[in-house]
């Protein structure tokens, strides 16, 4: 193994080339919490969680990372929220590309149906393609694309939308109108707060938006979360 031998001030440091872990992020992106320190992370893709029910490849920190502009009109969003006494709630934000890579996997093993009770009941998997709940490449790789809800300001209870975080289906759909008046009036609060901000929808995701003239429009970024 290769190394580079460094003494100072009498204390001997080795730097192992190669497998030393680079902690900067790419020009033009943050760590979210460093904008917004009090906005509530929970990457479900870090944990198990989630539709695949594993770990994705890429995540190796429960850390928020967007685009610098994404953050600072998130940063909008949550104090206008905290105003009602609410807050943000994070599922995942950047996501590099080897994670949809590991999702491209996943999908087309037609035997690991671990979570599909949970995550797609009625969404038979070789169809999760097709019906773009899965893509070869994702808006959340260029870094100004978020998923989200929103929770009580002194409970931390999120609130009801209708239907769970990544749930395959029409129950998902923004407009889905077989809900209850509070889960539709809980999203349209959510809606209406994004884009006040210049966050548009993916009207098949009521949690998912992005960044209206996003600063990378047409990069796919693979830096890992760490």
């Amino acid at each position: 193994m290769k190394y580079k031998r460094l003494i100072y001030l009498g204390v001997s440091v080795i730097l192992l080339m190669g497998f030393v872990s680079k902690t900067e992020l790419p020009k033009g992106f943050v760590y979210v919490k460093t904008v917004i320190p009090d906005i509530e992370v929970q990457l479900r893709y870090y944990g198990t969680d989630n539709f695949v029910g594993d770990t994705i490849e890429g995540y190796y920190a429960n850390k928020l990372i967007l685009t610098e502009p994404a953050a600072a009109k998130l940063k909008l969003v949550q104090e206008d929220l905290q105003r009602q006494n609410l807050c943000l709630k994070v599922f995942d934000g950047y996501r590099p590309q080897r994670a949809v890579n590991h999702f491209m996997r996943w999908a087309r093993n037609l035997t690991d149906t671990i979570n599909k009770s949970i995550f797609y009941p009625e969404v038979k998997k070789r169809r999760l393609f097709k019906e773009e709940y899965i893509a070869t490449r994702s808006g959340h790789s260029r870094g100004s694309t978020i998923d989200l809800t929103i929770i009580d300001g002194e409970t931390g209870e999120e609130l009801d939308m209708g239907s769970p975080y990544d749930f395959f289906g029409m129950e998902s759909w923004v407009d889905y109108k077989d809900i209850t008046a509070v889960q539709k009036a809980n999203r349209q609060l959510l809606q209406n707060v994004m884009a006040k901000y210049n966050f548009r929808n993916y009207p098949k995701e009521w949690w998912h938006f992005t960044l209206r003239g996003e600063p990378f429009p047409k990069t796919y970024f693979d830096f890992p979360i760490k």
